[in-house]
């Protein structure tokens, strides 16, 4: 069996918390982008690039377009994380974020349903792919690189700004649109819904600026001058760590609370069936994502001292509860009780999982498959949740009021989330170095090809 080269120190004084700092603003301004496309899935793509004379169907299919960056993501995982622990973390966090940016870029340029035709959401599919594609690598390779980076003892707190940042994107991408969908309808429909997304060159140059000055993890360094890196981490993570990457996929099934509040929600609450003006329910994203920006490093603290397991349960067992109570808010027209509902559902119980996971599944693999396992555990769960808003507004019946079905999805998609926590092993005091050896002691002694 090889003996590992010994651990090296602890990253340089400061270092951690500009890895956070970095992983915080990146996936702001990346998610800024991929949540701009479902607040406009949900209020503008159903009448300009779909066939709006029937708007039910539109809807549907405009939908199921948010699902499809979701269903390109495991493909993008399965390469981008294989280059990931091939060449490092920096170097995927930096390319990421320029395809986002480029992406999303080109869907604010798209011509519409009335100028080319079928041809538009066609366009507006390749473009979504793309932005799957960088979605895959972007949080897989911002948790490997805070993780790596962070003391032992406080390796959830700071590896959660990866996902508090995603929130900022998502906050950010509601403020934006909040002016933008006051706009008159001509305005809106003509010139209005472009804007958000043209803003995603600022959001590209400043992400780059920021990324391309972060160091490489020690983590990845040490790897690279002992063992070397592995030639085929998909071969070694399959072979050796498969039950964690079934757990990881299961528990990313969690994300399904948050496209269904997202975007079925909103489509749902400004639906003629009940009435909510578009800024009203904007401001209820923007307020509880602003909540979830404490809420998120806050529960992740409570995770380094008390174990990840308990945290994450807080959040997927709360989630199918508060879910009910969010949807039925909604379907009595109440506005004050859906802000109140709102932010406890979204802002402060769905952090506990989504403020912890990236800890969790992290520290499930070793360094040399980390990035690889994270990546493609995520993003196929992912996949499946971003499809989640497609089955809802199915079950949710003709009119498309059916909460309670939608509820009861939502809360059975909780359950292997539950299920992969309880399975799991608690990691939050095993030190970094030896993250993931109990995977590889069970396995099959056979070594990893490595090159040098």
């Amino acid at each position: 069996m090889t003996v590992p080269a010994p651990p090296r120190d602890a990253s340089p004084p400061g270092q951690p918390k500009k890895a956070a700092a970095a992983a915080w603003i990146g996936s702001a301004l990346e998610y800024y982008d991929f949540f701009i496309y479902g607040s406009a899935a949900a209020l503008i793509f159903p009448e300009i690039f779909f066939d709006d004379s029937d708007p039910a169907t539109a809807t549907l299919l405009s939908l199921a377009t948010f699902g499809v960056a979701y269903a390109a993501r495991p493909i993008g995982a399965l390469f981008l994380g294989h280059i990931g622990d091939r060449l490092g973390r920096k170097k995927i966090m930096v390319f990421t974020l320029m395809l986002m940016g480029l992406s999303t870029f080109l869907i604010g340029c798209l011509p519409t349903r009335a100028q080319v035709g079928s041809l538009a959401p066609v366009l507006l599919v390749l473009c979504r792919v793309l932005q799957g594609i960088s979605a895959a690598g972007e949080q897989a390779s911002a948790n490997s690189m805070t993780l790596e980076h962070a003391p032992p003892d406080r390796r959830g707190f700071f590896t959660s700004f990866t996902l508090s940042g995603t929130q900022g994107g998502q906050l950010l991408a509601t403020l934006v649109f909040i002016p933008i969908a006051a706009l008159p309808e001509e305005q809106l429909l003509s010139w209005g819904w472009r804007v958000p997304f043209w803003l995603s060159v600022a959001v590209a140059v400043v992400g780059w600026v920021i990324r391309r000055r972060l160091d490489e993890t020690p983590a990845f360094e040490q790897q690279t001058a002992g063992e070397g890196v592995v030639k085929l981490p998909l071969m070694v993570l399959l072979r050796e760590h498969w039950a964690d990457v079934l757990r990881v996929v299961a528990g990313a099934l969690i994300a399904s609370v948050s496209t269904v509040f997202t975007v079925w929600a909103l489509a749902y609450a400004t639906s003629d069936t009940v009435g909510m003006s578009r800024s009203s329910m904007l401001w209820v994203g923007a307020l509880a994502n602003l909540v979830a920006l404490a809420a998120i490093p806050l529960w992740a603290a409570l995770s380094d001292r008390v174990g990840r397991r308990p945290v994450y349960l807080i959040g997927a067992v709360g989630s199918a509860v508060t879910m009910f109570l969010y949807l039925w808010a909604i379907s009595t027209g109440g506005y004050a009780l859906t802000l109140l509902l709102g932010i406890i559902a979204f802002g402060v119980v769905y952090s506990a999982a989504n403020g912890v996971w990236p800890s969790f599944y992290g520290e499930m693999f070793p360094t040399r498959v980390r990035l690889s396992g994270v990546a493609i555990g995520t993003q196929i769960g992912f996949a499946v949740a971003g499809f989640a808003v497609t089955f809802a507004a199915r079950i949710a019946g003709p009119d498309g009021d059916d909460w309670t079905a939608v509820a009861l999805f939502t809360a059975a998609l909780c359950v292997p989330p539950v299920i992969a926590a309880i399975t799991a092993r608690e990691t939050h005091r095993v030190p970094t170095e030896r993250l993931g050896e109990r995977a590889v002691e069970e396995s099959a002694q056979r070594p990893a090809k490595v090159t040098a």
